[in-house]
């Protein structure tokens, strides 16, 4: 059975190597999931759990293998160790504050012990798929087992209930996607903000040179010969200039995490806030964003083009904001916004814009093609992906 779940991995382009697939049996035969206290027995759950940290290297390509892995075992949960005895007690008290007075009453009819032995009797005589029908595990019909028909004192196995009566649901699995075009937690976007590195030893030495500690003692005659080197930084200058308030409102949580991710990642981070557009000025402080604004000139000046300058912003807006006087929303601008990003990316020129928005709709909205341009088509999607390609645009 492992063999070919070996090769399932393969055919969704997963890397998996012998190697690797050795080491899940090697896992296996030591009893890694399924100790005396599990009663030798693993479940479908524990198996994911090894299958993965076994085989999967990337992070990013846990999508591909819960893809595969559903594919490959759809329906095995269900049939978790049943040479053991079925644990009646427990399902019935799991159970009882879910059932109507009907479907007790129902369930009493054929019985927990009798329900739970023809189901596994169903398994080990079906060999193909059914649908309709009263006996077989299939779709539709009034088989006690399956899903999408109607049966009073029914197990639902996959799919979704027709009837919301099922007894018992042997489908929970809720695997977490790491999708690449899917927005994800800030773990995931720091291995993504890790593209642009330039590592420098800098500061005090207080890390062990284990390398110049070995060649010191060997060269002083096997005395030893400690050796120290300052810490290893990323020496890479981020600007992070991040939209603010309106339509971001529901991107919130997505650029906090990035916002977060950057700050762990960056040693030399500045970030301001704006507000759909650039203008005159910016802000720290989004309470006293009027009273302690810094010129947009001010902030040209204080920081250099060491610095890598990163927009983040859904470029959701009226043209008129980006390309008139006095189109700002909330005050009257001397200068229309697309002069002041101009200025912006000829004052920093690695730059690029972080969309949180779905690529799907950015040609949709005229102001997002307004912004691509201005930016020189340097917009990427708050994604696994789109950071990792900003990130290597960046580190050119």
């Amino acid at each position: 059975m492992l063999i070919q779940f070996f090769y399932t991995l393969r055919a969704a382009k997963l890397k998996v190597t012998v190697p690797e697939y050795l080491t899940l049996l090697e896992a296996l035969q030591a009893g890694v999931i399924a100790g005396p206290e599990d009663g030798g027995v693993a479940s479908i759950d524990d198996f994911y759990h090894l299958a993965r940290a076994s085989l999967v290297k990337d992070e990013t390509q846990y999508d591909k293998f819960d893809r595969a892995f559903a594919a490959y075992f759809k329906g095995v949960e269900m049939l978790t160790d049943f040479t053991a005895e079925v644990p009646l007690d427990w399902l019935k008290k799991n159970l009882e504050l879910n059932l109507t007075p009907e479907q007790k009453a129902a369930i009493e009819k054929m019985g927990w012990d009798e329900l739970m032995e023809t189901l596994k009797k169903r398994f080990e005589e079906q060999k193909d798929r059914h649908e309709g029908g009263n006996r077989w595990i299939g779709t539709g019909g009034t088989s006690p087992f399956g899903n999408s028909g109607y049966n009073p004192q029914g197990v639902r196995i996959g799919g979704k209930g027709a009837n919301k009566s099922a007894v018992k649901v042997w489908e929970q699995r809720a695997y977490r996607d790491y999708d690449d075009a899917l927005e994800l937690g800030t773990r995931n976007i720091k291995v993504a903000l890790r593209r642009l590195r330039r590592f420098a030893r800098e500061g005090s030495a207080l890390e062990l040179d284990l390398d110049g500690t070995i060649h010191g003692t060997a060269a002083n005659a096997g005395m030893l010969d400690i050796r120290m080197q300052p810490e290893r930084h990323n020496k890479v200058k981020v600007l992070l200039l991040m939209d603010v308030g309106g339509t971001m409102d529901e991107h919130v949580h997505r650029v906090e995490e990035l916002f977060s991710a950057a700050k762990s990642e960056f040693k030399h981070l500045e970030f301001y806030y704006f507000h759909n557009c650039v203008y005159d000025f910016v802000w720290k402080n989004n309470r006293r964003r009027f009273a302690e604004k810094l010129n947009t000139f001010d902030l040209i000046r204080k920081y250099n083009k060491d610095y890598k300058l990163i927009f983040v912003g859904d470029a959701t807006m009226s043209p008129y904001e980006i390309l008139q006087v006095g189109g700002s929303v909330e005050y009257n601008n001397d200068e229309a916004g697309a002069e002041w990003l101009q200025r912006l990316t000829h004052a920093f020129p690695k730059y690029a814009w972080i969309n949180p928005e779905p690529q799907g709709v950015w040609q949709y909205r005229q102001s997002i093609a307004l912004i691509q341009q201005l930016m020189q088509q340097r917009m990427f999607p708050l994604s696994l992906s789109g950071l990792e390609g900003a990130m290597r645009l960046l580190s050119k």
